[in-house]
């Protein structure tokens, strides 16, 4: 059966393409990619109201819309609703509209919105997911795992995965309040557990520095210096066992669409995160890394990427005939 055709759309940012391009691609297999910016005033209204005069009011460097119009659209952030909505109305209501979070317009406007529980948004269109859309696959994590086994922590033992994450505006992220999750490693090292550790974009040098300087010279502890290939998705591809910082939701959804169990060092940050990872400890699907020997037990795998692309082609087919 010929797959449909999707494009994603979004302003650019990248947690925003990620989310847009793991669902749309998740559905068609491949998505044509557009960023889009509104001229002012239209770039200060709300989805729904810009949206009449969208495809004419594209900023200088936006692409441009135009037919044959796909069978599906999906878009994520709120400045990149009018063009997805416009799109939609332009294909006389064959295209189908998916917005991940909040669109923070008329809900109507879209066929179905995918948001996550701490999102507050409910209707009879509304499917809410407990973790964010990743273009995290079992393919990608399976060649990962290929193209790095034996490239990472020295030995066969057990490995912990660590991912890293940054400071937010309501915690920091220090050589001093990482001194927990540093001891609890080292504690887990110890006993024999290989580590492998990767910081972000967001990582403080001094807390990468701090956690370099604690495994030195340790060939069971690797610590990616940022030179080179980016060993995210091995690390999650071959852990038996995955730290993450509370800050990245991302990270942690990541994580849980993985088999590994999942713990999250850190405090929340702030009501909607403290929602999410409050959601996460009351299903069973992580816990608080305390760096006990004992690895937790495993309660997931949760790829709501997957969840939000089953319920895409249900529509699909309802409306074009076409499936995924």
């Amino acid at each position: 059966m010929t797959p449909p055709t999707a494009w994603f759309i979004t302003t650019g940012e990248a947690g925003f393409r990620t989310q847009a391009r793991g669902l749309a691609t998740r559905v068609a297999g491949t998505a044509r990619e557009l960023t889009v910016g509104l001229r002012p005033p239209f770039s200060l209204l709300p989805g729904a109201m810009a949206a009449p005069f969208a495809l004419g009011a594209l900023a200088g460097e936006s692409d441009r819309p135009a037919p044959p119009w796909p069978d599906l659209v999906v878009s994520c952030g709120r400045r990149a609703t009018a063009v997805a909505i416009a799109v939609r109305k332009a294909s006389g209501g064959r295209t189908l509209g998916v917005h991940v979070q909040n669109p923070l317009t008329a809900l109507s406007a879209f066929d179905l919105v995918v948001g996550m529980d701490h999102d507050g948004v409910s209707g009879p269109n509304v499917l809410n997911v407990p973790t964010a859309l990743h273009d995290v696959t079992p393919e990608r994590l399976a060649a990962a795992g290929a193209a790095w086994r034996g490239r990472l922590a020295e030995g066969e033992a057990p490995m912990v995965g660590v991912l890293l994450g940054g400071t937010t505006r309501h915690h920091p992220f220090t050589p001093e309040t990482a001194t927990d999750l540093i001891e609890g490693l080292a504690r887990l090292r110890a006993a024999g557990n290989r580590l492998a550790i990767t910081p972000s974009r967001r990582t403080p040098q001094d807390v990468l520095d701090a956690l370099a300087a604690r495994f030195a010279g340790d060939a069971g502890a690797y610590v990616w210096d940022r030179e080179g290939d980016n060993p995210y998705l091995s690390i999650l591809a071959l852990s038996d066992r995955i730290v993450a910082t509370s800050d990245s939701v991302s990270m942690i959804s990541e994580a849980l669409a993985t088999p590994h169990p999942v713990e999250v060092y850190g405090e929340a940050g702030g009501a909607r995160h403290a929602v999410f990872l409050s959601g996460l400890k009351t299903r069973g699907l992580v816990r608080d890394f305390t760096g006990e020997l004992a690895p937790p037990p495993a309660g997931g795998p949760i790829d709501s990427t997957a969840i939000a692309a089953e319920a895409v082609k249900r529509l699909l087919y309802a409306r074009t005939g076409v499936s995924g």
